[in-house]
């Protein structure tokens, strides 16, 4: 693939066991449970199918003009891998071992700035790596400390153009069928804003431990609609045993007039008169 002859040529190459990777610690200490959080929820919900990847902190890689380039995002999300987990143990590359990711997210640290770099010279910077070389289709930047969060989306001519969030602060990620936007709120002692995921009907993806809340929740529901469905069987039993009533009261006064009328018939032919039918 030749991204622009112009200045370099991009290969896809699976990176060689002997290839050092970039062994530093993560840049800040909110950026672990952020990644966790975001795979926790879609495996709970079942958005995350067998052959998906998500990545955190790993290196995805591709060949720039020979030499090898390894950017490690702090989440990202790959749809397929065609290859076997243990292949992409150590680093991934796209196309060779499965799909382009389909977002790769950087949460903002207070020494890191390379977020927005595009240079394009070796080692490219990660804007340009990943609208460039890569052509991830959404590239989310979040800050944990302030909850602003800025989406980027491929336009028709292969560049990023921020995306507006919709009055829920999210943005529809169509490749995964998922809204991502920011929620604030408590997860393993740290409270302030996290990214989660809503469905297409606005429905929160949860996580683990709000499971059991809402799993309480669903028997609570669940007992309310067996209480109303019960109410309800018990006013339809109540009416037919109305209708009951009233047709056995009908039932009754038919045989009371009758009862009256054989007598007053009885009555007048003892007194010598033939009663008109």
């Amino acid at each position: 693939m030749l991204a622009n002859s112009a200045i370099f040529e991009v290969t896809w190459e699976k990176l060689p066991d002997d290839f050092v990777l970039d062994d530093e610690p993560v840049d800040n200490i909110n950026q672990p449970p952020l990644a966790a959080a975001l795979t926790e929820s879609l495996v709970f919900a079942g958005k995350l199918p067998a052959n998906a990847l998500t990545t955190t902190n790993y290196g995805i890689c591709a060949t720039l003009n020979n030499k090898f380039v390894v950017k490690a995002p702090d989440w990202g999300y790959v749809p397929a891998i065609r290859v076997t987990r243990e292949e992409v143990t150590r680093s991934y590359t796209p196309r060779l071992q499965g799909d382009i990711p389909a977002i790769v997210m950087e949460f903002i640290s207070d020494t890191e700035g390379g977020e927005y770099s595009s240079k394009p010279t070796y080692p490219p910077g990660k804007w340009f790596f990943y609208e460039q070389i890569l052509q991830v289709p959404n590239y989310a930047i979040f800050e944990p400390s302030t909850g602003v969060l800025e989406v980027y989306q491929l336009d028709d001519s292969g560049r990023y153009q921020i995306q507006d969030l919709d009055v829920n602060n999210r943005c529809w990620i169509g490749e995964m069928n998922l809204f991502l936007g920011i929620w604030q709120g408590s997860r393993e002692n740290r409270t302030g804003y996290w990214l989660r995921w809503w469905d297409e009907s606005g429905e929160l993806l949860l996580w683990g431990s709000e499971l059991t809340i809402r799993e309480r929740q669903r028997v609570e529901e669940e007992r309310q609609r067996a209480e109303e469905e019960r109410q309800r069987a018990e006013e339809e039993r109540q009416r037919a045993e109305e209708e009951r009533q009233r047709a056995d009261d009908e039932r009754q006064r038919a045989d009371d007039e009758r009862q009256r009328a054989d007598r007053l018939a009885q009555q007048l032919r003892a007194a010598g008169i033939e009663p008109e039918v």
